[in-house]
């Protein structure tokens, strides 16, 4: 009975003497803790930074959760934390550095002496946020280059826009795996990084509201919609791209622009049918109705939501300074229209204007009562939550994918739909994919700093002359805008324009946060790819047999863009 006692008793002097052993080892060693961030010139995080520990120029360990390892890397938000042990006293004589490589950065090494540190005991402390320095390697020049093919493909259209994303998606990821396995200069973008690059957000808001509609569209609404229109124009085409585009505006303000061109595409292609005229006589001017209109607004697209985050501007501050000139924008709009699609309308002229509206009603009918009230229902819960999710604190797709889950699953179920037909017509995957692919490239670019590159252009010419900084911001985002995602250009401005509005005198005005919403918002109007309504309605056109190319699109589109944004430049010189 003794020896299972005897057994315990020398099992525990084993464990108290090598506890014992590793705390006098300890005693013996200086122990090291050193956190912060490493970031950009921009003030920006910079992910997946290596960190290695140089002692005296020469490799050291670090302490990772007890186990050693030679370099760390630093997190999602730039962050780091080493630990690392050294001999007692080492530290009097020793140079310490830390080794900081990122590829499209120049090397760093940081070095640290023991009055950087505070100290207890045998450990030292110490928090530092550390700035590395871009440089523009083969990274940069190899990811431009494959960037600019990319968008002439689309542009030239020698390739399916979705096709030519995809192809220069995968030649930046492979060209990362391959060249940059051996040469970490060529690194581009991980593949981490591209999947974190895409906006599911914008992905999941897509598809939720194609289902919905997709849905909706069994009812006849759309058709009875489109009827209503034509009975309050009275048969008058252009009256009728007058109410579209100012009730696209509206909309657009309240709810954002993708949402409600998703809504009243259908609308208008119906409209047009039967008219006997082009849709994209009203789908484009409605394109651009939406963008106008989003801008008035924090909500009403995406770099205002940006910008109202970044600074804690109000939704009525937006609402006062941006209003009167997006409804100036729109009194544009409509003057532009009638020049450029006056005789594409005197098309649409029918003589027996009262015939013709019994026709519509005979023919335009609801079809399913029962499923129109379900899916109103369901509209109007998706579009409250759209309208407050800033109090829920959630991301527009969650009540997108909500109400297409619930209408969806009562359509299915009451057999009024067909699951595998709306999935496979009314889901336009290659718009979705489109956007997945763009979202990796414009991540590649940003990630090598072409993006970064841009920004410290304006910041450097502006050279503090607020006139000049409003002038450059707003018509270098409206360019950028109209050809690259809007999204990552706004954030690598709001550090710029928040740095400029504290040095700058006059800029406490918030005019340059108002340019930047101007110049970004209004510049999507620029191209096809501009924005994300832009991709979205054209998708849906292409779909129904109505195809335009890009330069098609920018013909109309551009010029209007410039007009813009002459005026809003006009009236931020005038008014601020």
């Amino acid at each position: 009975m003794k020896w299972p006692f005897i057994f315990l008793w020398l099992f525990w002097m084993c464990f108290f003497n090598v506890f014992a052993f590793a705390e006098e080892t300890q005693k013996d060693l200086d122990i090291f803790y050193i956190s912060g961030k490493i970031i950009d010139s921009h003030k920006e995080p910079v992910k997946e930074t290596e960190i290695r520990l140089l002692v005296d120029g020469k490799p050291h360990k670090l302490i990772v959760e007890d186990k050693e390892i030679d370099k760390t890397v630093t997190s999602s938000q730039g962050t780091f934390q080493i630990e690392f042990h050294l001999p007692k006293g080492v530290i009097e004589k020793a140079k310490i550095q830390l080794e900081i490589v990122k590829s499209s950065y120049k090397k760093t090494l940081v070095e640290f002496k023991k009055e950087d540190f505070a100290v207890k005991g045998n450990q030292f402390y110490l928090t530092k946020d550390i700035m590395i320095e871009r440089k523009l390697g083969p990274a940069f020049w190899i990811a431009t280059a494959v960037f600019l093919i990319a968008y002439a493909l689309i542009s030239f259209e020698l390739l399916h826009r979705t096709v030519a994303a995809m192809l220069g998606a995968a030649t930046m990821l492979i060209l990362t795996y391959t060249l940059g396995t051996f040469n970490p200069e060529f690194h581009i973008i991980s593949f981490e990084r591209a999947i974190q690059a895409i906006d599911m957000n914008v992905i999941f808001l897509l598809m939720g509201m194609m289902v919905i509609i997709g849905v909706l569209k069994h009812t006849g609404i759309f058709q009875w919609c489109a009827y209503m229109s034509y009975k309050i124009a009275k048969g008058n085409v252009m009256a009728l791209a007058i109410i579209s585009c100012f009730f696209i505006a509206v909309t657009s303000a309240l709810l954002d622009n993708v949402t409600t061109m998703l809504l009243y595409t259908p609308v208008l292609i119906e409209i047009a049918i039967a008219l006997k005229i082009n849709p994209l006589s009203l789908l484009i001017p409605g394109i651009m109705a939406s963008n106008v209109g989003g801008t008035a607004t924090l909500i009403g697209d995406p770099p205002n939501i940006m910008i109202g985050s970044y600074t804690g501007l109000t939704f009525m501050q937006f609402v006062y300074a941006l209003t009167p000139v997006v409804l100036i924008c729109m009194i544009a709009l409509i003057i532009y229209n009638k020049f450029f699609y006056s005789k594409e309308y005197q098309k649409g002229k029918v003589e027996k204007i009262d015939d013709f509206i019994n026709y519509l009603r005979e023919e335009y009918k609801i079809k399913d009562k029962t499923l129109l009230n379900y899916g109103l229902l369901t509209m109007a819960i998706v579009i409250s939550f759209f309208v407050t999710h800033g109090i829920w604190h959630m991301e527009v797709s969650i009540p997108a994918l909500f109400g297409a889950g619930v209408l969806f699953t009562y359509a299915v179920l009451t057999k009024k739909v067909k699951m595998l037909e709306l999935i496979e017509k009314d889901i336009e995957w290659t718009t979705l994919l489109f956007f997945i692919f763009l979202f990796i490239i414009v991540g590649a670019v940003e990630e090598v700093g072409l993006l970064a590159v841009i920004a410290d252009w304006v910041h450097n010419l502006s050279a503090g002359n607020l006139t000049v900084a409003i002038c450059l911001i707003l018509w270098v985002s409206a360019i950028m805008s109209a050809f690259v995602d809007n999204i990552p250009f706004t954030a690598t401005m709001l550090p710029i324009v928040s740095y400029l509005t504290k040095v700058i005198p006059g800029a406490e005005s918030n005019v340059l946060w108002w340019a930047l919403a101007l110049g970004a918002c209004l510049g999507g109007n620029g191209t096809i790819i501009g924005a994300s309504a832009n991709v979205v309605t054209v998708g849906i056109a292409e779909a129904a047999g109505y195809k335009i190319s890009f330069f098609g699109f920018m013909k109309y589109a551009f010029l209007f863009m410039v007009i813009t944004i002459i005026i809003s430049n006009i009236w931020l010189l005038l008014f601020y």
